[in-house]
């Protein structure tokens, strides 16, 4: 992670935290007042995305830590609870929700750790899922060079066996994870493309070779491990070259330490269509077949999407019988088309992901 501007709150000056990442960064902080000016500064860059990704702004999350997933309207969510560590992203998926999401988009990192901590002390157990992820407004690995929260964390999940952490990435920054005592609470993840489409809209992120082979790495320090098809983008030869994907994951993972699987198409806000227009000027995949979803987001028609989920899940079965296989942000008729899964036998996506963590993780019932 490449940091050009670094902006420090000016109450945190001192902080241990705020030193560790200000030598890592290698820059002088500019200390300001109030995060407003860290904004306006990305705000006034020519492209505020691009800029937003090389600018750091180290803060405290004056907010609760532990939030539910934001999912979508009308369609099935799995409860997921986000551990907001962190905001945004030095990596550069064309497709991602982030660009929009937050105004204007710039990295921030949160060094209240203590109070992060006492919130999962506090609300750990008492939240509706026994899942909780650093990866949704950031990404889970790419703060390794800068913090070793990840590794208290880590540490933190397996000295208790009622929750599980998962940490999603696109990198292979996994070498600090080698020797820690997680006792397997913690599930190490990373989201999956063809090359095709890792090379053409996923910039600065690891080949899927190297996503791989860290997974293969993690797998052998005893981490269980889930992976994410999503988003998967409809194109000619999608079937050929995402079978391949499948095939290349389980030559080199064993299907009994995966968690989970997930698969969700491409799927965007209308105000998302213009950046990666002006963006990413040469990509034609927000030209599909596209709907408006009952959530007002554009999706891929429904029998293409279910053509896809189809041919995913039986490629997937065929290496991985038993695993726990779900569709993010899908309805139950798709769910009941494409995995023969009637959600409402299994007692709902939550209990079913929760009872997937209690298999693989070893959490108490």
């Amino acid at each position: 992670m490449q940091i050009d501007k670094l902006f420090v709150i000016r109450e945190l000056a001192g902080h241990r935290e705020v030193e560790k990442i200000t030598r890592a960064a290698g820059r002088a902080p500019i200390v300001i007042d109030h995060a407003e000016e860290a904004y306006r500064w990305v705000g006034k860059q020519p492209d505020p995305v691009a800029s937003g990704k090389k600018t750091l702004l180290i803060t405290e999350n004056k907010g609760s830590f532990l939030k539910k997933c934001p999912g979508t309207s009308h369609y099935t969510c799995c409860d997921y609870q986000i551990l907001h560590v962190a905001s945004f992203c030095s990596m550069d998926c064309a497709y991602c929700i982030l660009q929009v999401y937050f105004h204007p988009p710039l990295l921030q990192f949160f060094v209240n750790h203590g109070a992060m901590f006492a919130e999962l002390e506090q609300r750990g157990t008492k939240l509706p899922s026994k899942r909780i992820g650093t990866g949704e407004f950031t990404d889970s690995l790419i703060w390794e060079s800068y913090s070793d929260l990840t590794a208290r964390l880590v540490e933190y999940f397996g000295r208790q066996d009622k929750l599980v952490l998962e940490l999603k990435t696109k990198t292979t920054a996994v070498s600090r994870l080698r020797s820690l005592s997680h006792n397997r609470k913690t599930i190490v993840a990373w989201s999956l493309n063809t090359p095709r489409m890792i090379s053409e809209l996923e910039r600065g992120t690891a080949s899927l070779e190297a996503r791989l082979r860290a997974a293969a790495s993690c797998q052998a320090w005893g981490y269980p491990l889930a992976f994410h098809f999503d988003p998967i983008v409809i194109y000619p030869g999608w079937e050929d070259e995402y079978r391949l994907v499948v095939e290349k994951l389980f030559s080199r993972i064993d299907p009994d330490g995966i968690v989970w699987i997930s698969m969700g198409t491409f799927r965007f806000i209308p105000a998302l269509k213009s950046i990666i227009q002006n963006r990413f000027p040469t990509s034609k995949f927000i030209y599909g077949e596209f709907i408006p979803g009952l959530d007002g987001k554009l999706r891929y028609l429904r029998p293409l999407r279910e053509e896809v989920y189809a041919g995913m899940s039986a490629w997937i079965r065929t290496h991985a019988p038993q695993v726990a296989l779900y569709l993010c942000m899908e309805d139950d008729c798709i769910w009941e088309n494409c995995l023969g899964i009637d959600l409402e036998i299994h007692g709902g996506l939550p209990a079913m992901l929760d009872r997937a963590a209690e298999k693989v993780c070893g959490l108490s019932g």
